[in-house]
């Protein structure tokens, strides 16, 4: 979850540091920190809190270097405060640490240094064990390997040697990237650390650790050298700001109609209107789907579900990664299991996945970093193409990953002949709408802001639907929980008798998702209760729909007539900007909510 950074230059560093720091907040916001060697002296800052308050510190008590690594963190092990911040260090060693060391209190017991400990973290128990290794007379690469036996967990290091003018990354389980430039080279958690200095990026596999100077890069795998691969990242400096939107999250709200058309156009053959996606796994043979995820990526699947039992017919099992992996699970032989990740890099998912391969299980991935750890694993993999997103509440990684899974229903629906020829085509052909309506919808934002200004005050927010609308209602609760701090709740709008009705009055706005289809009226119905008892309702329909509940809803936003299959694409978008305003008008921090990160890489 941690950011990591390190760079190492012929010229002063610090200031590009910090800008590197800023584009890895999303990892985690709690501190920050940066260290670097000036005559064979480890010198380091650290600040509890943002990035700001980092950046504030040195220039109260500035430093200089030309070889550094910077952290920004999200807690696990010790409070986010400046004592557990990062770097850790000795006088010999300075660390960063993305990850959890599971065995850090056994660690800790065998240390003959464990009296100089300060911190609360599992991370500052590495510095001193690389200490202990150095002192005893082990090079850089010996202690290291010994480095990697002893840690036991999921990590990814940046590391500096007081005498040692080199810059050291570490890779086992976490993500860890090599960035190559002139007279300068780099590490970083992520491509989009590192798009502000270089498009040329390697990736660091499990077990891997790099030596870095101004013009060389060496990596090494059990102490022997290795090659690794060096990809051109299309992640740009101009993809990750905020192009004059006030929020990232704002900004990837309305990317998304452009995102879906990328998607669209790496999918469909828009002059014969028919698919192109090629996979020798989505054919006829398939009997059972198994979709594993976490997060707003589970929502994906659980609208999902709809579309592969309506277009092929065959039954799909949802589990969050964090359950799925501690249950007794027996595969068959014609069932494909499904991992579907923003980053690629959710630790718990890709701790499930690494346990269904060894049953011998057809993996199919679906993430939008194409070198990220899923995507390496799975026997196949579909990438979606909603480029960059740094706010940490996802949406246009949500829509691109529901299209996806959208058009592989309608490719397996074909392969196992559910869908006609015709079906297909009508089919892409709403599909090709979905941009325009996305856009449409979109330019309506002021009735949503209108809706925010109105209900940003409640303490609590029921969200009901039925059908694929349950799953956005979900979506939506989570939404205005991360990026608000309001309490909501998304239920099966039939459920909402047997319970949460208990909640519902005067004060607690109730959000029903209820496009027209052959459950309209059951949703309608639903919600004729919550008015019966002097709920307040905001319903999102469509126009059809709009007309049927006017006289029970005290607002209504309305979406661009569509196909039913089409409808939870649009409704993600209301719902986006529904929590956006709540947030900016409550004002949180709606790029940076508290307690959160974007890519959850730690268990």
């Amino acid at each position: 979850m941690c950011g990591i950074l390190g760079i190492i230059s012929k010229k002063d560093i610090i200031t590009a540091m910090i800008d590197g720091l800023k584009k890895l907040a999303y990892r985690g916001y709690d501190s920050s920190g940066l260290a670097t060697i000036n005559d064979k002296t480890i010198i380091k800052r650290r600040a509890s809190g943002k990035i700001e308050n980092l950046e504030k510190l040195l220039e109260h008590d500035p430093i200089k270097g030309k070889l550094g690594i910077a952290h920004t963190r999200w807690a696990t092990h010790g409070a986010p405060n400046e004592i557990n911040a990062h770097p850790h260090a000795t006088s010999k060693v300075a660390i960063v640490h993305n990850g959890i060391i599971e065995n850090y209190k056994d660690i800790i017991a065998e240390l003959k240094n464990k009296n100089l400990l300060n911190s609360e973290t599992d991370s500052e128990v590495i510095a001193h064990l690389l200490t202990n290794f150095l002192e005893e007379g082990f090079d850089i690469n010996k202690s290291i390997m010994k480095l990697l036996e002893k840690l036991k967990g999921a990590f990814a290091l940046g590391i500096l040697i007081s005498n040692e003018n080199k810059l050291i990354a570490v890779r086992k389980g976490s993500p860890l990237a090599i960035g190559y430039g002139e007279n300068q080279n780099y590490i970083g958690s992520d491509a989009v650390g590192l798009a502000p200095y270089t498009k040329k990026i390697s990736y660091l596999e499990d077990g891997d650790w790099a030596v870095l100077d101004v013009d060389k890069v060496e990596i090494f795998n059990q102490g022997k050298l290795v090659n690794r691969d060096i990809n051109i990242t299309s992640i740009s400096r101009l993809s990750i700001e905020k192009g004059g939107f006030k929020h990232y999250m704002h900004k990837e709200i309305h990317e998304q109609p452009t995102a879906i058309g990328e998607t669209l156009k790496s999918f469909i053959d828009l002059d014969t209107k028919s698919l192109k996606l090629n996979s020798k796994l989505f054919n006829e043979s398939i009997s059972r789907i198994t979709m594993i995820a976490c997060g707003t990526s589970s929502y994906a699947c659980k609208v999902a579900r709809f579309w592969f039992e309506k277009l092929a017919g065959i039954p799909v099992h949802i589990d969050i990664a964090s359950e799925y992996r501690y249950r007794n699970i027996t595969h068959s032989d014609n069932e494909l299991v499904l991992f579907i990740s923003q980053s690629g890099e959710t630790r718990d998912t890709i701790a499930c996945l690494e346990e269904i391969k060894k049953t011998g299980a057809k993996t199919f991935s679906i993430v939008n970093v194409s070198e990220s750890s899923i995507a390496r694993l799975s026997d196949e993999t579909i990438l979606t193409l909603a480029g960059p997103e740094i706010g940490v509440a996802s949406t246009k990684a949500f829509t691109t990953q529901l299209f996806t899974l959208l058009i592989l229903a309608v490719k397996l629906g074909v392969a196992k002949n559910k869908v006609s020829p015709d079906e297909e085509k009508t089919i892409i052909d709403d599909l090709i709408e979905v941009p325009s309506l996305m856009t449409k919808t979109l330019n309506n934002e002021d009735k949503i802001r209108n809706i925010a200004s109105e209900i940003y005050t409640a303490r609590d927010v029921l969200y009901l639907g039925r059908g694929e609308a349950h799953a956005i209602a979900l979506e939506g609760a989570l939404k205005l929980k991360e990026i608000s701090y309001i309490h909501a709740e998304g239920y099966a709008a039939g459920e909402l008798k047997h319970g949460p009705i208990a909640l519902v009055d005067e004060n607690v706005p109730v959000i029903g998702i209820l496009p027209t289809n052959k459950i309209f009226n059951k949703t309608a119905s639903n919600l004729a209760e919550v008015y019966a008892r002097g709920g307040k309702i905001i319903s999102i329909t469509d126009q059809k729909g709009a007309k049927k509940i006017n006289d029970i809803s005290s607002y209504i936003f309305s979406i661009e007539e569509c196909s039913e299959l089409c409808q939870p694409l649009i409704l993600a978008l209301p719902i986006q900007l529904l929590a956006y305003h709540i947030a900016v008008f409550k004002g949180t921090d709606v790029d940076q909510p508290r307690n959160l990160a974007k890519s959850v890489t730690v268990e």
